[in-house]
C-alpha cells in the first residue's frame, strides 16, 4: 500500500499549508508558498508520493511525482 499523497495549499489566514490526504488538517503551516513546497518535496520524496502545488484559487498549478518508477 502506498503512501498518502502530499499537497500544498493556501490557508484562511493567508499562509500556506502542507496537508497529506486522508487527515484532518495540515502537517505544517508556513508563511510563504516557497517554503511550504520546499517541505513538501522533503516529505513527498521521503514517502515516494506525489506532490500536488494549488494556487491562491484552489486549482492544482504544479505536480511532482516521486514514487519510484518501475
Amino acid at each position: 500500500m502506498t503512501a498518502p499523497n502530499i499537497h500544498v495549499v493556501l490557508t484562511a489566514h493567508n499562509g500556506w499549508a502542507v496537508e497529506v490526504e486522508g487527515t484532518d488538517g495540515a502537517t505544517s503551516h508556513y508563511p510563504s508558498l516557497l517554503e511550504a513546497v520546499a517541505a513538501g518535496e522533503q516529505k513527498a520524496r521521503l514517502d515516494g508520493v506525489e506532490l500536488f502545488i494549488h494556487g491562491e484559487d484552489g486549482a492544482v498549478r504544479r505536480h511532482h511525482d516521486f514514487r519510484a518508477k518501475d
